[in-house]
Order: C-alpha cells, then sequence, then structure tokens
C-alpha cells in the first residue's frame, strides 16, 4: 500500500512539472498536433469570453511581455526615442507570436489534418510574413531580405544546434534518432531555395543580364512563382504521405501525446484569437520596421547584423525554446519540425510570397541576396544537409552548428552593406 501511496505522489509529481513546462513552452509544432484524434470537452470549449480570455490571455507567463509593445507605442509618441522603441516592439510580439501558434492549434483540431496542415503552411511564420509586408511597404527591402535570411541561418545552425547539444546532455544516450527521409527532404527543398537565389544573384554580379537591372527582376519573380508552387507541391505530398501512414496503422496517428488533443477554446473563438494576434502582431511591426535604423544608430550596430541575428533570435524565442525542450524530451523529430520545417517554410514560401507581394505593391522585392548573404546561406545549407543525412544527432552535432552560427552573426556585426541606404 505504501509503494502505491509513493508511486501515485511520483506520478502526480511528473504530472505538475509537464503541466508547468506546457504553460512555458510554445505549442508543439502545427504539422504533429494537427488532425489528431480528440473528444470535446465541454467544460473547456464553452466556457465563454472570460473563459477563452483566461486560458489564451493567462496560461502563458510570456505574456507577461505584452505592455511592452504598449510601453513602444507611447515612448514613439511622446520622445521618438528608437533606441527604446526597437526592442520593447520587438519584446511585445514575442508572446504575441506563441499566442498565435497557440490559436492556429487550436482551430486547427477542428478542421481535421488537411485543413490543418494548410493552416500550418498558412501562420506558421506569421510574424515573420506580417514584418516582411510592413518593410515592403516602407520600401526597405534590404531588411526584408536579411530578417527572412537570419530566421533560416538561426533556424538551422542556432536552434538545431541548442536542440541537438540539449538531446544528447539531457537524454543519457551517446546519439538520438530522427527521421531521416525527413529530413533529406526538407535540406533538398533549402538547396532548391538557394538555388532560387544563387541565380538572381550571379546574374547582377557577372554583368550578363539581357536587359541590365530588369532581367534579374524578372528571373526572381519567375522563380519565386516556382517556388511557390513546389511548396504547395511539399504540403500536398506531406499530407498524403501521413494520411498513408496512418491507413497503414490501422487509424492510428503514431504519436501517443498527440493522439487524444483535448480543444481548449471553440472554433469561433480560435478564429476571433487568430485575427486579433495578427492585427496586434502587424501594429507592433509597423513601429519596430519604423525603429530599426534609429536603433541602429543609437546602439552603433549595423542594421545588417539586428536585421540578421537579433530580430529572428528574440522574435521566435518561443519558437526556439520549444524546439530544445522537444529534444529534452527524446522527441527529436518534433524539434526537427519546428527548426528545419520553419526554414523549408520561410525559404519556400515566405521569401517568394514576399518577392510576388512587392511585385503587386510596385517594389522591386528580387531573390538577389547580394554575394555575402547567398553565400552564407549557401555554405549554411550545404553543412545542415551532411549532418542530417545520416538520420542521428549527438552533442559534438550540435556543439559544431552553434560554433557555426557565432561566425556567422560576427560576420554580419562586422558587414557593412553597401546596399542598406539604398532601398
Amino acid at each position: 500500500m505504501d509503494r502505491f501511496k509513493g508511486q501515485k505522489s511520483a506520478n502526480q509529481a511528473d504530472g505538475a512539472d509537464e503541466f508547468e513546462d506546457n504553460n512555458i513552452a510554445a505549442p508543439e509544432p502545427l504539422s504533429h498536433n494537427i488532425g489528431a484524434s480528440f473528444q470535446r470537452n465541454p467544460s473547456s470549449t464553452n466556457s465563454g469570453v472570460f473563459g477563452s480570455l483566461k486560458i489564451v490571455l493567462l496560461k502563458s507567463k510570456l505574456n507577461l511581455l505584452i505592455p511592452c509593445g504598449f510601453l513602444a507605442i507611447l515612448i514613439n509618441y511622446l520622445s521618438q526615442n528608437q533606441a527604446w522603441v526597437f526592442p520593447l516592439s520587438l519584446l511585445g510580439i514575442i508572446p504575441l507570436a506563441e499566442r498565435l501558434g497557440f490559436a492556429t492549434e487550436q482551430l486547427g483540431l477542428f478542421t481535421g489534418r488537411t485543413a490543418g496542415g494548410l493552416l500550418n503552411a498558412t501562420f506558421g511564420n506569421a510574424t515573420e510574413l506580417v514584418i516582411s509586408i510592413h518593410a515592403l511597404r516602407s520600401g526597405k527591402l534590404r531588411v526584408v531580405q536579411q530578417s527572412l535570411l537570419g530566421s533560416i541561418l538561426s533556424n538551422t545552425l542556432l536552434v538545431l544546434g541548442c536542440a541537438f547539444f540539449g538531446g544528447g546532455l539531457t537524454c543519457g544516450k551517446y546519439e538520438q534518432v530522427f527521421r531521416k527521409e525527413d529530413a533529406v527532404l526538407n535540406s533538398g527543398l533549402l538547396l532548391m531555395a538557394v538555388m532560387g537565389l544563387v541565380s538572381p544573384a550571379m546574374l547582377y554580379y557577372t554583368h550578363t543580364e539581357v536587359n541590365l537591372g530588369k532581367s534579374a527582376l524578372a528571373l526572381s519573380r519567375f522563380s519565386s512563382c516556382i517556388m511557390l508552387f513546389a511548396y504547395a507541391a511539399f504540403i500536398f505530398f506531406e499530407l498524403s504521405n501521413s494520411r498513408r501512414r496512418d491507413e497503414s496503422r490501422g487509424g492510428d496517428q503514431g504519436d501517443d501525446d498527440c493522439e487524444y488533443a483535448f480543444p481548449e477554446i471553440s472554433m469561433w473563438e480560435a478564429i476571433a484569437w487568430l485575427a486579433i494576434f495578427t492585427a496586434w502582431i502587424s501594429v507592433f511591426s509597423d513601429f519596430l520596421v519604423d525603429a530599426i535604423e534609429g536603433a541602429s544608430k543609437a546602439w552603433k550596430i549595423p542594421v545588417a547584423f539586428i536585421s540578421t541575428v537579433l530580430l529572428p533570435i528574440v522574435g521566435n524565442a518561443a519558437e526556439h525554446a520549444s524546439a530544445v525542450m522537444f529534444a529534452m524530451k527524446d522527441k527529436l523529430d518534433l524539434s526537427l519540425g519546428v527548426a528545419i520545417g520553419s526554414s523549408t517554410q520561410i525559404s519556400m514560401f515566405v521569401i517568394p510570397f514576399s518577392v510576388v507581394a512587392g511585385w503587386m505593391m510596385g517594389q522591386p522585392m528580387d531573390l538577389n541576396f547580394h554575394l555575402f548573404e547567398t553565400a552564407s546561406l549557401l555554405i549554411t545549407v550545404l553543412v545542415v544537409a551532411l549532418l542530417l543525412q545520416d538520420g542521428t544527432s549527438n552533442c559534438f552535432k550540435g556543439l559544431m552548428l552553434i560554433l557555426c552560427y557565432l561566425i556567422v552573426a560576427a560576420s554580419f556585426y562586422v558587414y557593412a552593406d553597401p546596399n542598406i541606404d539604398g532601398v
């Protein structure tokens, strides 16, 4: 009897630890949660407006940072001190991005696997997309390019490296294993994205354009449409394969943690929160983009470093933390879904979409990220692809990726972009 009580108390302690982790970390990647089997919980989905406010606004401790965004707006109107507006607006966006992911996950539980996968493709990197659109409207094309490039670099090197390193230390294993097929497929898509960026840069730097100043832009727009089509085909392929795997397992989703997922808010509440958080992020992003150059001058830091390093790291802090926590729980496939999957989405969807959006706005946004940025991305993708090809990870691989990111970050700190004033 005493042994039973001891076991019960230990299980309760484990449950408490797990509950605390869920309050701190971001939601799991939607590709694994969406479409999972669930039963409706009337006490949670029919809790009314006040219940929804409590779940969405009080569940995550990151929401304590939301007032920073309003403080940034106040400082902007009172003193226009960009050195404070930029970091405060950036901190205000962090919890909104995490809550946007939560609302997307909740909506996906009602829509099923196929529609949920499309939701993930649309809102997975909505924060980066909103910031990019605001920068495009302001004509800051280099900020768009460098911030999206920085998101890919931080996800593939820093986040994945921390996941490999943390997982290797805490799981007590010499090597962790993940699905090699998914990693190789994502690596191939990243290399395809690099190909799309290399071609316009080669035309520009070799001065071999048929129409000087126009051919690279036309090629970028054509390549962007091809990349968007390729990403849509990738989503269809992944959803079809996932459905076949589920059918071959007799309907088993294959993930015990996500097999019975309970929606905490109703479908219409999830839709409303998606709209609210997207609009909220849009407001803060407007002040964030306008303050970049002022913060660069006040801090004496290159705009390239702010756009490529600070924006991606701080803006995706919640997502980065979740990837590391999944690896520490020996769920490396989920970590790869956050790190490599997010990089694939940015490179094959967000970047080409920004080019098409700029085309509609009359902005000459192209895929010519210039020589330094393109070379950094090419080397990064090659290093990551080589490390992922065997389907295993360990501490040393993680350390290598972290050190590679430090080299890349330092290089952008001493990089003087000659085109930053001509955006």
